[in-house]
């Protein structure tokens, strides 16, 4: 978890540092590398609550899963990368009042919204828990 966000951090400061706002990078023809601020959750939905209060639900995640890990019941891998992916984009709006998203990924004009690697860490994390949900629900069918 530690990597990760050190990972995450560095390449923000890295985007904040080396990409203009209006002056995205291209790396491949459906690849841009932006410098793109997110003050919503996921996506940049629901900006009009405030930082504050993401922040607070930042915290309250972090705390349930640092729980989760420690009672491990859960997939450690999932959480881990939750509770990093989390604690990169809560660093973000502590220190920066916004999320720094820098990936651009993209079909004709169709872009879907940018992202950072804090981000693809809790879609992963997510992803790998409700495999393992949905694997163990079919398991115990089976039986």
């Amino acid at each position: 978890m530690p990597v990760l966000v050190i990972l995450d951090q560095a390449l923000k400061y890295l985007a904040d540092k080396l990409i203009s706002p209006f002056k995205p990078v291209e790396l491949l023809p459906f690849l841009y590398l932006v410098n793109w601020r997110n003050e919503g959750a996921a996506f940049g939905m629901f900006k009009s609550f405030g930082n504050s209060l993401f922040i607070f639900i930042s915290l309250a995640a972090i705390a349930v899963i640092f729980v989760m890990l420690i009672k491990g019941k859960e997939d450690p891998l999932g959480l881990s990368l939750i509770l990093g992916g989390a604690t990169g984009n809560l660093i973000d709006r502590l220190f920066r009042g916004s999320v720094v998203d820098f990936i651009d990924v993209f079909a004709g004009r169709h872009h879907w919204p940018a992202f950072n690697v804090a981000d693809s860490a809790l879609t992963i994390g997510i992803g790998l828990i409700f495999i393992k949900l949905f694997l163990g629900k079919h398991e115990k069918s089976e039986n």
